[in-house]
């Protein structure tokens, strides 16, 4: 399951649905929101995400670490809307029978939903001033 959305990530809720009796590892992310990036002072985050695009590639790259590992469970949400400092902005739970496999396919999740997924962030610095960062730019034509 792959979730964006734009109320607080439930943590205990996913982390019950990875649980399995033939589960001998788990292994988990949660990405927060800090207060300082390149040398500025962040004040909050916005993310925006085409949620429809957003949701099926981020179900497919599940898909693709189910197929590349044995696991048993994965599950992964990101927020969308206004977070504050120290909110969970990603969350992505893994279960399999060994941890190795735990580990990859979670690491793996990670960064492919960063690599991959349209969600774009907006910081929000103390100074006053925000800015779009990570984002692809793209080159218009003439």
């Amino acid at each position: 399951m792959f979730c964006i959305q734009p109320s607080p990530i439930q943590i205990e809720k996913l982390r019950a649905q990875c649980l399995a009796d033939r589960a001998g590892a788990y292994t988990s992310f949660e990405g927060w929101v800090r207060d300082l990036n390149e040398g500025q002072k962040v004040n909050s985050l916005e993310y925006e995400a085409y949620q429809v695009l957003a949701e099926k590639e981020g179900t497919s790259i599940l898909a693709e670490a189910r197929e590349r590992w044995d696991i048993l469970s994965a599950v992964a949400e990101h927020r969308v809307g206004h977070l504050a400092i120290g909110d969970c902005a990603i969350y992505v739970g893994v279960s399999s029978q060994h941890r190795a496999a735990a580990f990859e396919a979670c690491r793996y999740i990670v960064d492919s939903v960063k690599d991959r997924v349209p969600i774009w962030k907006k910081e929000h610095y103390t100074s006053g001033s925000t800015e779009w960062i990570n984002c692809h730019k793209t080159i218009e034509s003439g």
